[in-house]
């Protein structure tokens, strides 16, 4: 369990707070590059770290981040004219570049002083890259600025790498910790005829071998300058056991265990302290996915789910652009009953479907309904919690040690995250020899 207190630190990320000072320290991602397909094309709404924001790429090709509103009066800049390397209010033409600088102010008398207006007239930006076919934002002190995370992903080429996002109805807490919940598989995502899940094309995700029935893997955990690394073992008939070895990086970045390409895993960017938008990167370092495989991703049947593109409003009326899957609360997630009794275990078709499911429905301890942020001072924890509860830890000592001054220092080295997961069949002493390959890999690279 955890107190009311420290749910408090982990789950909310408003300005000022301990946990979104503590995000403000990473890169984020902020959207897809995608979504922003040409020069002068369309703006795009966000809502990062409970930040209002849109996202634009001028006529040069940079994209900028900017504040949701012009400061004279306050209408929203996504109804803009994305013209002539800058974003122009349709209210009264104020123009701003990727910079959140003012650079037109056409509704002054001529002999105002209009280039004083101009530099006071700034609004916030954020420095914004592009890496893996994501948009990635830096909202943190600008003399702070950290490497970008080195993950293998963000250094393939585009035919190598899918990505994906798409809004989820709960706080980032939930998502991120399910990620790193290994004991969960052997139930939520148990298909029935094979002890786990394997997506039939991509084989994005090892399976859990026939034979391997045992839902409470014994769990060896080692933290890392980059967050942690553990290791779950199963009991499993072929005389070996099965090892599914998982990375978890800060502030919130997963990749799923696999033991070869292609690999995956996810980013929990929190929209606010209520919605997070999650990030999903399918990819293959050894050769480009083939049209089949890549048509397969885009359908959305597993990574990532089955969605639509839409207009969605906040809780508090601001509208952005996402995705939403097409199961839903509202339709109970696609549950089949007669699914549950003879096809899986939860009756819901979709991986990641059947994940939003429970952690959008869990009971909420402040704030709004079920699934916002989850009470977690009534959880009842087991031994097969230990990375989840490492992770908290992990979190909420960096976001205190930064309230008294102590900066993080995994977003100072890019490298940090170039480790990868593993699941295998193995003997016991497997986890013992990652980590010694781990570390003589780590000791090679710098």
């Amino acid at each position: 369990m955890l107190s009311n207190e420290d749910n408090e630190i982990l789950c909310r990320v408003g300005q000022g707070t301990p946990m979104g000072e503590l995000f403000r320290r990473f890169w984020l991602p902020a959207l897809l590059s995608s979504e922003l397909p040409a020069p002068d094309c369309a703006p795009r709404r966000l809502r990062i770290l409970g930040e209002n924001l849109v996202a634009f790429r001028d006529s040069e090709g940079k994209v900028g981040i900017i504040s949701a509103y012009c400061p004279h009066k306050l209408a929203p800049l996504y109804f803009g004219r994305n013209e002539e390397n800058g974003l122009r209010c349709v209210y009264h033409g104020w123009k701003f570049d990727t910079m959140g600088k003012c650079i037109d102010i056409p509704n002054l008398p001529s002999k105002s002083n209009v280039q004083a207006l101009k530099d006071k007239a700034s609004i916030t930006a954020y420095p914004a890259r592009e890496a893996g076919g994501m948009v990635w934002v830096y909202m943190g002190p600008s003399d702070l600025t950290p490497d970008m995370p080195g993950f293998e992903w963000l250094d393939v080429e585009p035919q190598q790498n899918h990505v994906a996002r798409w809004l989820q109805r709960t706080n980032w807490a939930q998502g991120m910790e399910g990620e790193i919940d290994s004991s969960h598989i052997s139930f939520l995502h148990r298909e029935f005829g094979q002890a786990g899940w394997l997506d039939p094309v991509v084989k994005v995700t090892a399976p859990i071998p026939p034979g391997t029935t045992d839902g409470a893997p014994v769990m060896t955990i080692k933290e890392t300058p980059y967050g942690l690394v553990y290791g779950a073992r199963r009991n499993n008939n072929s005389g070996l056991y099965l090892w599914r070895v998982t990375q978890w990086f800060v502030p919130m970045y997963s990749m799923i265990p696999n033991g070869e390409y292609p690999r995956s895993g996810r980013a929990w960017v929190p929209v606010d302290d209520y919605n997070v938008m999650v990030f999903n990167y399918t990819y293959r370092a050894d050769r480009p996915f083939t049209s089949e495989e890549w048509d397969y991703l885009e359908s959305g049947p597993s990574f990532p789910p089955p969605k639509e593109e839409m207009a969605v409003e906040l809780d508090d009326g601001y509208v952005i652009d996402t995705w939403v899957p097409l199961a839903r609360k509202e339709n109970d997630y696609g549950l089949d009953r007669n699914r549950q009794k003879q096809v899986n275990y939860s009756g819901i078709e979709v991986v990641t479907d059947q994940d939003r499911a429970l952690q959008e429905n869990m009971p909420s301890a402040f704030g709004l309904g079920p699934g916002r942020i989850v009470d977690r001072s009534r959880e009842m924890l087991v031994p097969s919690d230990i990375p989840v509860i490492t992770a908290r830890r992990i979190l909420l000592k960096m976001a205190k040690q930064l309230q008294q001054g102590i900066e993080p220092a995994a977003p100072n080295d890019g490298s940090l995250y170039r480790n990868l997961s593993l699941s295998a069949l193995a003997p016991e002493s497997a986890f013992d020899d990652f980590l010694a390959a781990q570390s003589q890999a780590d000791s090679e690279a710098t």
